[in-house]
């Protein structure tokens, strides 16, 4: 039992020894975090684009939207210039052209063409003024000529009535006025 005293004793006395200090552990945390360190650097490098990349990027798409905008303004005014016909009505005219002391009836089926930006106006407008957009179409009719209206000289007919309906109009909306059906009979 002295011994086992004696020993103690030594055990007591002598330095304390400091327990292991994990420095493995420490190394391998350190080691962890400067992979993760060094992969997050090489992932910006390699995966983030540059300025220069970015910004051509950006002035890429800027450049695509201007161009479909532009191309939808396009689309939208040559749909808003497209040219419609616009029903002018249905005439039989009896008369009497000056040359002759004959009579004859004049058939006709009219239209008109406008843009289609200009429609609504349009019907407006004929509702406003059908009476007497009619009544100047019925009066070119009636003063016109047997020569023009056979049905080779129709243009200076179309042309007169174009002129008479636009000066009526508060603006020039009819481009050109033309016959469904035209016939020229003798009674």
């Amino acid at each position: 039992m002295a011994d086992e005293i004696e020993e103690k004793q030594d055990e007591t006395t002598a330095e304390p020894v400091a327990p292991p200090t994990g420095g493995g552990g420490r190394t391998l945390i350190i080691a962890f975090v400067a992979v993760v360190v060094l992969i997050e650097t090489a992932m910006f490098f390699f995966l983030v684009p540059s300025a220069e990349d970015v910004s051509a990027l950006a002035e890429a798409k800027l450049i695509k939207s201007v161009q479909e905008v532009d191309a939808e303004a396009e689309e939208q005014a040559s749909d808003e210039n497209k040219v419609q016909e616009f029903q002018l009505g249905m005439y039989g005219e009896v008369f009497s052209p000056h040359d002759t002391e004959r009579n004859y009836r004049v058939e006709l089926d009219l239209y008109g063409l406008i843009r289609k930006k200009n429609a609504d106006k349009m019907k407006l407008e004929f509702t406003d003024k059908e009476g007497r957009l009619r009544n100047a179409i019925r009066r070119k009719i009636r003063n016109s000529s047997l020569e023009e209206l056979n049905e080779n000289n129709l243009g200076l007919l179309e042309r007169r009535i174009l002129t008479s309906c636009n000066h009526l109009l508060e603006e020039d909306l009819l481009l050109a006025v033309g016959f469904k059906s035209y016939q020229l009979l003798e009674q």
